[in-house]
């Protein structure tokens, strides 16, 4: 008897998160001879609880499973649902019991940090009772800190919209030359920085805007920033500064908490907003010019119009890569990508490229979701210059490939053409 298959998504949506999708749900249904019933988790493993799911086969039929690749958010719905750390829980036999009433065989779940903690509690669960389900962890997030791969789904295009967004603030802010002004620009990445340093992609030219930018790797001194700052504006009278969201002291203390509490999620993250404004009042304070701070917000995560090709792409194929693996008998995993050293222009095995990606090429591969989940991956501290103003050359090579390419989005009546789950 042909077994099932599931995919979820969980945590926060990106870009690309629902290109994933499609490469799970396109290769399972392509794989009829070998697997039965392909379903989708409304709202991740809480919504599989209550038994909310849906059979993905007529999304094929209809087409709408073309729309979902360039869709944003999460298709399916998503979740902050944490598995308790006890795997002698009443909710595991629950869980499994389910699965045996859905004949699950293939668990996908695309998602994080927090969604691979789900993959491993359940692939351990599932080694303990000798059950043979496979469990793979698909990875997204726009933070790209997930460890074992070169990047994650989602940052790519992410970055794009960061680095896309902050030259169209800095041309925005150059049309004015009478006085000094400040832009501080507020970005996603609580103690990751892979985000902000993206903004250095906007520069035109050495010493472009922005001029600063800070990352939460390196303690943030208030003292030191305004000094930066008031030295900057020397140069650059409409400056630039770019900052993450969870800048913080070293100690422990965000910078945000300086201007209000905050509160934390399930996960016990606390949910930072506000260090843009803080730095605003602050440099409008300690020197007297005009200063406004912009927070990027969900836009970040959420603009299909921003999709770079080659996230998209390689979502898509991590997706289907890893039906690959379930099926030869992986589990426990998480899609990983490794990148290969080489001058892939001239391969005549591969595509011919040229620019930033003309000596990009990665593989695909799988990694213990154990050795995964609960660790971050920060930017590299040598990738940090300038006293922790500003981001070396490495992180721009590291980078640039990952946000080439446009990706052509379905339209009608001129607004962009989604998939919407009824």
């Amino acid at each position: 008897m042909k077994k099932n298959v599931i995919a979820g998504q969980s945590g926060g949506p990106t870009a690309a998160i629902n290109a994933s999708l499609y490469g799970v749900v396109y290769e399972a249904l392509n794989r009829e001879e070998t697997l039965g019933t392909v379903y989708g988790m409304i709202n991740g493993i809480e919504g599989f609880l209550n038994d909310q799911l849906m059979d993905m086969k007529p999304l094929e039929l209809s087409g709408e499973l073309e729309l979902i690749k360039t869709t944003p958010g999460s298709y399916l719905g998503s979740c902050r649902y944490k598995l308790p750390e006890d795997l002698n829980d009443k909710v595991y036999p629950k869980l499994f019991e389910k699965f045996a009433f859905y004949n699950i065989g293939y668990f996908f779940y695309i998602g994080g940090n927090d969604s691979m903690d789900t993959v491993s509690k359940l692939s351990r669960y599932a080694e303990q009772i000798n059950s043979d389900i496979r469990f793979i962890g698909i990875p997204k997030t726009i933070d790209n800190d997930l460890v074992l791969t070169d990047h994650t789904p989602g940052f790519g295009s992410a970055a794009k919209y960061v680095a896309s967004t902050i030259r169209e603030i800095t041309i925005d802010a150059s049309v004015y030359d009478n006085k000094k002004s400040v832009t501080i620009i507020e970005i996603m990445g609580r103690h990751a920085g892979w985000l902000t340093a993206s903004s250095v992609l906007a520069r035109k030219f050495k010493e472009d805007n922005p001029v600063l930018v800070y990352l939460p790797e390196v303690a943030f001194n208030q003292e030191v920033f305004i000094e930066k700052v008031k030295n900057a504006l020397e140069t650059t009278p409409n400056l630039i500064v770019c900052i993450s969201e969870g800048i913080n002291d070293g100690n422990g203390t965000f910078i945000c908490e300086l201007a209000s509490d905050v509160g934390v999620d399930s996960f016990g993250h606390k949910m930072l907003t506000g260090s843009g404004k803080y730095l605003e009042n602050l440099v409008k304070d300690r020197l007297g010019v005009k200063v406004r701070s912009i927070e990027l917000n969900v836009c970040q995560r959420c603009s299909s119009s921003m999709l770079s090709r080659m996230d998209y792409k390689e979502a898509i194929a991590s997706g289907a890569y890893g039906v690959k693996c379930a099926l030869e008998g992986e589990t426990g995993k998480m899609i990983a990508f490794r990148r290969v050293a080489g001058d892939f222009a001239s391969d005549k095995q591969s595509t011919v490229r040229s620019g930033p990606a003309a000596n990009y090429q990665i593989d695909y591969v799988t990694e213990d979701v154990n050795l995964i989940c609960n660790q971050e991956k920060t930017v590299p501290l040598e990738w940090i210059t300038n006293d922790g103003s500003d981001i070396g050359e490495e992180f721009i090579e590291y980078a640039l490939p990952l946000i080439q390419g446009v990706v052509s989005i379905p339209s009608e009546n001129g607004l962009p053409k989604f998939a919407y789950r009824r």
